[in-house]
């Protein structure tokens, strides 16, 4: 052999052998560790924001201080009332009860609400395991959902409840043939409800379409008997709510809905972003009839979870967006469903996805969370059970949440508040609000603002019912409401207080 021909190979050597690993498909504990260090990479967010960036979530947080210290306190038994009931909506509600016994309601609720991307991780990895002894494609793909919109918005009880599920139905396959699954899942099915309804709805789709890709019979449709237990509860008359409703335009609303499936910060990175999913998901779906890369287990459950995002209404048992929740469920779990053995470079090039959602959230989330302490700066030095009016204007041209939409829930967990933004309808919410009239509480406190209109509070309702007023948003109003002085402001937001009588 040549001698100058085997050293003029050499320099190729390590590109090839980059290029072989690349197309190699990556062991599984390669996968493991690779995969547990993205899990707890989801929580990176929480670690550089005290204040979740979540747009309910200091809602959550009012609600929880009444519930916790209403009995107690003269201000918010004064100003609220309180009906705690057993119903399909109560995931953190449980759980921040023996929490707040042990460290601060704030730093409970933050400690709540930072374990949801973790636990969802690891429940999309538990899911893929159980029903392939690997981890890979699906799952990476699969982690782009967990910073959904219903994360981003503060659905703390749905994200539970969605956790459990897929928790649950791994058992359900692993306990596949065993006499004792049945008993066991009565009280399981109960636990997934108990933390949010939907979250039960998604479990008993992923049982039935399991057990329908097995026996397509009417033994599919009973063999999720051990789930109906929450039917008892519904049929009582134990879940309150208004009548369901699709709410005005729904053409429209579905067609937004389904546009903001990931919806985050950057909007086209967004779109590419559904768009490249929605391309995987279809593509393997229609070449499935002949190369078996979708695992119908799964499979069924996500085209149902798709389907139900366009036929069910907007508001069931007094929940809003439920539709909108079975789009990031069902492509979730649609990527669960892709059975491909792919070789590394895909697999890292999915994570990929996931990572830069991850990073550019954690950059909103540690930007915005220090103009969440400046605008709090607006309840220095307010007394204990002070009456606030709130004003939040949201932009519509901003494509991102307002993740300041309740910050005025902190006034209620800080001051024992009367204030305007709680989830407080009756009939619906377990808390009631006792003055303040007709319109003082969600979504009343919201302006959602188009560009170069006037924003004029003169007259705005609430704030002839309280002393403070406080005005949020990137508009400068051209009248502060009636009979309020400015006393102090900060950026994007104005304090004043009354100096005159309430106009009648």
């Amino acid at each position: 052999m040549d001698p100058n021909a085997q050293s003029s190979d050499q320099p190729l050597a390590k590109p090839r052998r980059r290029l072989a690993w690349l197309r190699d498909e990556p062991g599984n504990r390669e996968m493991w560790a690779f995969a547990l260090l993205l899990t707890l990479l989801s929580g990176l967010p929480f670690m550089t924001s005290w204040y979740p960036q979540m747009v309910d979530y200091a809602a959550h947080l009012a609600r929880f201080h009444v519930m916790l210290e209403r009995d107690s306190n003269p201000f918010l038994q004064q100003y609220y009332g309180f009906d705690w009931r057993w119903s399909g909506n109560l995931g953190a509600d449980i759980l921040i009860q023996p929490l707040a016994k042990v460290m601060p309601l704030e730093q409970a609720g933050w400690l709540i609400a930072a374990v949801l991307p973790l636990i969802n991780g690891l429940a999309i990895l538990t899911v893929e395991w159980t029903l392939r002894k690997r981890i890979g494609l699906a799952s990476m793909l699969a982690f782009s959902f967990i910073w959904s919109p219903s994360l981003l918005l503060g659905f703390l009880n749905f994200m539970i409840s969605q956790a459990l599920a897929l928790f649950a139905f791994a058992l359900w396959v692993k306990l596949d043939g065993s006499r004792w699954r049945g008993p066991l899942f009565l009280p399981i099915g109960l636990v997934v409800w108990l933390a949010h309804v939907s979250g039960w709805g998604i479990l008993g789709l992923m049982v039935f379409g399991y057990e329908w890709s097995k026996d397509k019979t009417w033994r599919a449709f009973l063999a999720p008997w051990p789930l109906f237990l929450p039917f008892v509860a519904l049929l009582s008359g134990g879940t309150v709510g208004e009548p369901p409703s699709y709410g005005p335009r729904p053409e429209i609303y579905k067609w937004a809905i389904w546009k903001q499936a990931m919806r985050g910060t950057l909007q086209e990175v967004d779109y590419a972003h559904t768009i490249l999913i929605c391309l995987a998901l279809v593509g393997t779906l229609v070449g499935s009839w002949w190369i078996k890369r979708w695992d119908w287990r799964l499979g069924w459950a996500a085209l149902m979870m798709l389907a139900a995002s366009l036929a069910m209404p907007r508001h069931i048992f007094g929940g809003d967006l439920v539709d909108a929740r079975m789009i990031s469920a069902g492509l979730m779990v649609g990527c669960l469903s892709l059975a491909w053995k792919a070789p590394r470079w895909l697999v890292l090039a999915a994570a990929a996805l996931f990572v830069g959602r991850l990073a550019y959230t954690t950059m909103d989330w540690s930007r915005d969370s220090r103009e969440t302490a400046e605008m709090l700066k607006a309840l220095d030095g307010l007394p204990q059970g002070v009456r606030i009016a709130s004003y939040m204007v949201t932009e519509r041209r901003e494509w991102g949440y307002n993740s300041q939409e309740h910050i005025c829930g902190y006034a209620v967990v800080r001051k024992d508040a009367l204030i305007n933004c709680n989830f407080a309808v009756p009939g619906i919410h377990m808390m009631t609000i006792l003055e303040g009239g007709d319109f003082f509480r969600d979504p009343f406190h919201k302006l959602n603002h188009r560009a170069g209109k006037p924003i004029d509070t003169y007259y705005y309702e609430p704030a002839m019912h309280t002393d403070w007023f406080w005005y949020m948003g990137r508009t400068e109003p051209v009248r502060l409401a009636y009979g309020y002085e400015e006393t102090r402001r900060g950026r994007h937001w104005i304090l004043a207080k009354r100096v005159k009588k309430r106009l009648d």
